[in-house]
């Protein structure tokens, strides 16, 4: 299992929105999970940062089940991550740590350069240390 942090992000939702593009060009199923304000703005945001590409996603907001059909869809917004089902990267825009539950084979760990987020950033490490696991850090100085 692969646990990466992302910090020092300027503005993590347009940060998000080209990794994401990279994780579905690559062929992955991916779930998003985050405060639902960040992940209300991040599927507007899906619609609009590349007008010349669709990405194709889900929103889940916590108590709604997925509807059969959209099954395939390859990335989903999820309030709770467990609902939208497998996955092999899950995505963090926190606040919140993930908790002891098992992770697909990559978690990925989005952290912006404010105080609040550095401080929920570091929590969340902790969490995934005290869980058994080894993240790894990668700074973005311009992101």
């Amino acid at each position: 299992m692969q646990v990466d942090f992302h910090t020092g992000l300027a503005d993590k939702l347009p940060f998000a929105c080209r990794l994401l593009r990279k994780a579905l060009r690559a062929g992955h199923r991916v779930v998003v999970t985050g405060d639902p304000v960040q992940l209300a703005r991040l599927d507007q945001l899906l619609w609009t940062f590349d007008p010349g590409e669709f990405i194709p996603h889900v929103r889940l907001r916590a108590g709604e089940q997925p509807v059969p059909r959209l099954a395939r869809t390859p990335l989903w917004l999820a309030d709770q991550p467990a609902d939208a089902g497998t996955c092999d990267v899950l995505v963090n825009l926190g606040p919140a740590a993930l908790g002891d539950a098992p992770l697909p084979a990559r978690t990925l760990e989005l952290v912006a350069r404010t105080d609040d987020e550095v401080a929920a950033g570091r929590h969340r490490w902790r969490a995934h240390v005290a869980a058994g696991r080894t993240p790894v850090n990668h700074p973005q100085a311009d992101a």
